[in-house]
């Protein structure tokens, strides 16, 4: 039986999520920005359908990416290269988010961004704990990302694309920026080959929590206005993977 969390902002043990689906662990509370910090810091997000209550996640394994091993392609890096966009931080987040909701993903039917969500992040964004990395190119928003930041830790949420390359691009930066900054660890949740593709793995769900207790005790990262400038190339940046003609 999943648990139902009442006014208290604690958590079951990640230990008591179940295998199937993968890592549900409670439903109910709220998403206020309370619940929502207490939350992840413990390595446990939100995500839900319009229809279901609040339900609380935390899989085994966890999808990571550590800023140093970042591997982008070198068609990837190409793209970095040019100096027709613009990389901006939370100029847009509201509509960053929404664009997030509206556009359409293979295998998904709806968005799981709902107006709940939609305020309980933009209530953590007006704290400074939630971001927006944004594409701009022609004074348009054409992609981005956006999630929550605690101590050395960056948890990333949903991105979105309106053209090519777009999220990569967003994606890219805040990478760069995040290695300035000395964060450990960038969670992606759930595999994709994509992130794959990037440097990302799979660990542990005993080891994430492991790096959790840890980072985000630290200083908050800061800077986040420095976005703004172009991170690519960036001191230390790994060397592109070549790709297979």
């Amino acid at each position: 039986m999943i648990p139902w969390l009442g006014k208290a902002l604690s958590f079951p043990p990640l230990g008591k999520a179940l295998q199937e689906p993968n890592g549900l662990l409670a439903a109910g509370g709220d998403l206020t920005p309370e619940r929502l910090l207490a939350a992840y810091e413990r390595g446990i997000f939100p995500w839900y359908s319009a229809h279901q209550p609040i339900l609380w996640w935390s899989p085994d394994p966890r999808m990571v990416l550590f800023p140093a091993e970042f591997t982008p392609r070198r068609s990837l890096a190409k793209v970095l290269r040019n100096r027709d966009y613009e990389v901006r931080c939370d100029t847009a987040f509201e509509r960053v988010m929404r664009a997030c909701a509206a556009t359409p993903r293979e295998g998904q039917d709806g968005t799981w961004i709902t107006e709940d969500v939609l305020a309980g992040y933009c209530a953590l964004h007006e704290r400074g704990y939630a971001h927006s990395i944004e594409t701009w190119i022609g004074g348009r928003l054409v992609g981005g990302l956006y999630g929550v930041a605690l101590g050395r830790v960056f948890y990333g949420e949903s991105m979105f694309a309106h053209t090519t390359d777009a999220s990569k691009i967003a994606f890219s930066h805040l990478v760069y920026f995040l290695q300035s900054q000395a964060c450990g660890i960038i969670d992606c949740q759930m595999r994709t080959e994509h992130l794959a593709s990037l440097g990302g793995r799979e660990i542990p769900r005993q080891e994430f929590a492991a790096h959790l207790a840890d980072l985000t005790r630290q200083p908050a990262m800061s800077g986040w206005s420095t976005l703004q400038r172009a991170y690519f190339p960036h001191p230390g940046t790994p060397q592109p993977q070549t790709e297979n003609a």
